[in-house]
């Protein structure tokens, strides 16, 4: 929503000119939001063990590696969908139907074994499928780098795929 309200606002163009590259641009409006993810996600580990009293049965460096390359990924959904779209509006439409999607598919509400095979199919693209897994694996099973390594892989060539297309999709022009 950031480069979109700019676009609206009118600001887009005063960046535009700047002698700031895209990838750049597109950094800066993404390592805030990444900061502030880890943040979300170390209080609510504080909230787990302090009011529900669960303690990761796996190593917390091991979900906050996964989860660091996750938000990129996502992250970089986002500032791809605010590069095509005009107004805030679409983006949060564009955005609320994605993340439904992927939190519906995903596998916490139903498992993706008994989903049909075109649901599997979306699960197979779905970052959240990746995290959701990962999580259940870490905390509840105690898994590590090795039992999480696809994951990893998966997930950090669609961080890759998304930023990268967002940078070549982002155009400074006035």
């Amino acid at each position: 929503l950031n480069i979109v309200r700019e676009k609206e606002v009118g600001t887009i163009e005063q960046i535009n000119v700047t002698p700031i590259r895209k990838h750049h641009f597109i950094l800066g409006k993404l390592i805030p939001f990444w900061i502030m993810g880890q943040i979300t996600l170390t209080l609510g580990f504080i909230i787990a063990r302090v009011v529900y009293g669960i303690v990761p049965a796996g190593n917390i460096f091991v979900i906050y590696t996964f989860s660091s390359v996750y938000m990129l990924a996502i992250l970089g959904l986002g500032l791809l969908i605010s590069t095509f779209v005009q107004t805030q509006q679409q983006a949060m439409l564009i955005s609320f139907f994605l993340m439904m999607v992927f939190i519906l598919l995903g596998g916490l509400y139903t498992s993706i074994e008994s989903m049909p095979d075109w649901a599997q199919m979306i699960a197979k693209v779905n970052p959240v499928t990746y995290f959701i897994e990962v999580m259940r694996m870490v905390i509840l099973k105690g898994s590590g780098f090795r039992d999480i390594s696809r994951h990893l892989l998966v997930v950090s060539g669609f961080a890759v795929i998304l930023i990268s297309w967002a940078v070549l999709s982002y155009r400074k022009r006035s």
